[in-house]
């Protein structure tokens, strides 16, 4: 037993730092998600349109066509296989609610854009 005043022994420093670390690799998974950064966006018929940029809790779209009334930025929803679209351009205009994280063959991963009623558009990373 310490005597009141006691600094603190090695052994519980070392506890500490163990604990402090263990919190922090917990953390690691949430921090890097896989779906930050940008992405080149293409329709059903693979053309190009757009890059779809994620970054904490926020996005942006920029449109390949001028004027296009989907860009522009919005919030998100990080779920464990992908993001919700919680507002903004995409959401309103396009009705894009979500974004999925899928395998993909070249690129190792992609992200799937879908409505409620289908996949509108497939990315892939920049």
């Amino acid at each position: 037993m310490k005597a009141a005043g006691a600094l603190v022994t090695l052994p519980d420093m070392r506890r500490i730092a163990l604990t402090l670390a263990l919190l922090a690799a917990s953390a690691l998974p949430a921090a890097a998600q896989a779906y930050s950064g940008n992405w080149a966006c293409r329709d059903a018929t693979t053309n190009r349109v757009g890059i779809l940029t994620i970054y904490g809790q926020v996005y942006g779209w920029a449109s390949r066509t001028p004027g296009d009334p989907a860009s522009g930025t919005g919030a998100i929803t990080p779920y464990q296989d992908g993001v919700g679209f919680s507002d903004g351009n995409l959401r309103s205009t396009s009705n894009i609610t979500a974004g999925r994280m899928i395998p993909d063959p070249t690129y190792g991963s992609a992200l799937q854009l879908e409505t409620a009623e289908a996949i509108v558009m497939m990315c892939t990373p920049r």
